[in-house]
């Protein structure tokens, strides 16, 4: 199966939640969290591509799902639906690798009813928030092109699988190209810069822009204080190494540690006592959740190693 029940277990347990069927076969051996894709990433890529799809065989389709701020009033849901269209084929075959691959790493310890929930909130939120940017850009600048531009793409729920995955596993080395490797504790930033610079370059991508900061901006907030950690039941990840300025590098601590004190204050000061994000003070639980994606890691390189000394074995055997 597609799914680690080692990890699963833990995940589910405090919702009391059997996941019968998510439990390997009989005499199955048991899947590598990880290394496989999951069936809700496969599912969710079954929705990108025939989104797509429908485009083409229903061009008119685009009106009704895709978010155009001179028509969103009427059509209220297209905030909700414009997530998950992608109107070219690159951008339907980018989202759903990324789908993929960022999805096996992080759905195992999130568990897949924490993923899909993050992925309908942080699509929901971009929608509005990508739909109120163009509204004021068209007041600022005047330009009608703002307000009948459709706006879709699953690329602000990418954006928050880095984060995710900077959260979890932050020295994962993503590949950038055939030879770059990147950790994915840089690559929100690497991003956000990336995808400005190309904005002023390709004035087209300029509509991705804000879908895109969106996205990185929300998954923080909700990681950082509101989901809740199925190892402790607590809200939130208020360790260090998950701080508004580790986003950025050090050099830019004097503006990134006001914004992260107003978070704090805002945040974490409403929050009632028995839900405020693990204790800063105790390293050790405030850490727990990542460790626990490290253990992924490991579990997977350690995988890989195994089915590499027995491939020669099973040559030899035969």
């Amino acid at each position: 199966m597609m799914e680690s029940q080692p990890l699963q277990a833990p995940t589910a347990e405090p919702h009391g939640a059997g996941a019968a069927d998510d439990q390997p076969g009989a005499g199955a051996p048991p899947a590598v969290p990880g290394k496989e894709f999951t069936r809700t990433c496969k599912g969710l890529v079954v929705v990108l591509i025939g989104g797509y799809v429908l485009l083409q065989l229903l061009p008119s389709s685009l009106n009704y799902l895709a978010i155009i701020p001179a028509k969103t009033i009427p059509f209220v849901w297209t905030v909700f639906t414009a997530g998950y269209i992608e109107q070219v084929l690159p951008g339907a075959i980018g989202s759903s690798l990324g789908l993929l691959f960022c999805g096996k790493d992080i759905e195992p310890v999130w568990g897949r009813k924490e993923f899909l929930k993050f992925i309908i909130l942080i699509n929901s939120i971009c929608g509005i928030l990508a739909f109120c940017i163009a509204v004021a850009l068209y007041y600022v600048t005047g330009k009608e092109s703002f307000l009948v531009t459709p706006l879709s793409g699953f690329h602000g729920a990418l954006a928050g699988f880095l984060v995710g995955l900077k959260q979890l596993l932050p020295n994962l080395e993503l590949p950038m190209c055939f030879f770059w490797k990147i950790k994915a504790k840089w690559m929100p930033f690497f991003v956000m810069c990336f995808s400005t610079i190309m904005a002023f370059i390709v004035p087209d991508s300029i509509n991705f822009l804000p879908t895109l900061l969106s996205g990185m901006y929300v998954s923080w907030l909700y990681l950082r204080y509101f989901q809740k950690n199925p190892l402790t039941g607590l809200k939130g990840d208020p360790s260090d190494d998950f701080s508004f300025p580790s986003l950025f590098p050090d050099a830019m601590r004097p503006v990134t540690d006001p914004v992260a004190n107003l978070f704090d204050r805002m945040l974490c000061a409403r929050s009632k006592p028995s839900e405020i994000a693990l204790p800063v003070t105790d390293p050790t639980k405030a850490s727990r959740r990542r460790e626990r994606g490290e253990r992924v890691l490991e579990e997977r390189m350690a995988a890989d190693h195994a089915a590499d000394a027995e491939a020669p074995a099973h040559s030899a055997e035969d």
